[in-house]
């Protein structure tokens, strides 16, 4: 991997946290994931699931976690199953991690080669009287392909139909959702490569780039910094591109009057950034474009100072939505009579703002949470208000990356990237 080694004591908490709501004589497993074929020998780069990492720091393919805290034998409560490399593997794939490298990434002790695992499970779940099974619960998940983690749930529900069932999910939600130090320090680096490729950025853009060009210039400074690249498909977006939501194209050529909305972010040990710029071409913004610009930076920092403990998500994005509503009025775009007349179901302001202001964020840019619980301190969320108004090809979408703090206002892990229209202005015409 291209980043810097964790402290074990991360991992080791992590399964502290999980194990600690584990029901009595259970077992908990999780499983990497594929490396998924494209076609004849491709494949694409692997991405290990989430979860083990959280647990293990285990960044590798053909890896399997199994946590049993009552287990008679000591050596069975945590134990890593990896397969076995050699010196063949090593020399055509590369070096993969030996027992004693899995122990100084895990911090866990027992270590087996993955062909030892159907004798060493049948034991297990001889004295076990449930087992957690690591789902995709995700309320945005696509599950239609089968993954490692599929396979394995079937296989136990045909071999141990007797067992009882418990679900890993609500537990790593939970559990995922509030961040440690070291976590918080490795999104933090995340966002600061981020804030590298901006910058770079700044110093590219003019008329007549390409989007794909910029998008070049954000991965070459990414990569340069120790980041496995983009945390999510780049969305590089000129003109009226801005106003389609997921525009991931990049193939249009960026014209002198454009506004450029730059949703990128950095990940570093898989950790995720996720920020949007918007940023005009020729290096100034219009009266109307500012103006508009101006607008969705007032609901930012105003929808920022909302996230504070004990709040209820689904409210917010209410509260958010009259932030909205005021300022669409004051640029002409909706009326109090269309305020009035509105459904409720889908307010005025939504013609021009029709997403939601925040997502949890971590291991997955839009990562696992507890969305019906109120927030709590160490929760890290994006805010990210937009306006999108197709007529005048021109949208605007501005993302930052807070961390909920015990008391006062959130803390930004995007501080120092650019966001004030004039800042961006002087960047982009000095020297």
């Amino acid at each position: 991997m291209k980043y810097h080694l964790i402290d074990r004591e991360l991992f080791v908490l992590n399964r502290a946290k999980f194990t600690a709501s584990m029901e009595q004589k259970t077992l908990a497993v999780f499983n990497s994931n594929d490396i998924y074929p494209i076609s004849a020998d491709g494949t694409m780069p692997f991405q290990q699931h989430r979860d083990i990492f959280y647990l293990s720091g285990v960044d590798q393919e053909e890896s399997m976690l199994v946590l049993f805290p009552a287990a008679s034998n000591p050596a069975h409560r945590e134990m890593l199953f990896l397969r076995e490399t050699n010196e063949t593997i090593a020399i055509w794939e590369g070096e993969k991690l030996t027992k004693a490298k899995a122990f100084e990434t895990s911090g866990i002790k027992t270590v087996y080669w993955l062909n030892q695992f159907p004798t060493i499970f049948k034991q297990l779940m001889a004295e076990a009287q449930g087992i957690y099974l690591n789902t995709n619960e995700h309320l945005r998940a696509n599950t239609e392909v089968e993954t490692r983690e599929d396979r394995f749930i079937k296989q136990v529900k045909t071999d141990y139909p007797a067992h009882q069932v418990y679900k890993s999910a609500p537990i790593l939600h939970k559990i995922r959702s509030i961040k440690e130090s070291v976590e918080l320090a490795l999104m933090q680096t995340a966002c600061d490569i981020t804030d590298k490729g901006f910058r770079r950025v700044l110093d590219f853009v003019k008329p007549g780039v390409w989007e794909y060009e910029i998008e070049a210039e954000f991965a070459h400074e990414f990569l340069r910094n120790r980041s496995q690249g983009f945390a999510y498909t780049p969305i590089i977006a000129s003109g009226k591109n801005a106003c389609v939501l997921h525009y991931i194209e990049n193939n249009k050529q960026c014209q002198d009057s454009d506004i450029i909305l730059l949703d990128v972010g950095a990940e570093y040990a898989n950790y995720s950034s996720d920020l949007t710029r918007c940023i005009p071409v020729n290096g100034r913004f219009t009266p109307r474009q500012k103006a508009v610009y101006n607008a969705v930076l007032h609901v930012k920092k105003e929808a920022t100072k909302l996230l504070v403990p004990g709040t209820i998500m689904a409210e917010y994005h209410k509260q958010v939505g009259n932030l909205m509503e005021e300022q669409l009025v004051n640029l002409g775009l909706i009326s109090m009579d269309d305020i009035k007349n509105q459904d409720a179901a889908w307010p005025a302001y939504k013609k021009y703002f029709m997403h939601g202001t925040s997502h949890f964020l971590g291991l997955d840019t839009h990562d696992v949470g507890l969305w019906h619980e109120p927030i709590q301190a160490n929760m890290v969320f994006t805010v990210e208000p937009g306006i999108y108004i197709p007529e005048e090809g021109l949208g605007i979408r501005l993302e930052d990356d807070v961390v909920v703090q015990a008391s006062g206002e959130p803390h930004n892990l995007m501080r120092n990237i650019p966001l004030e229209a004039e800042e961006i202005e002087e960047l982009m015409n000095r020297g």
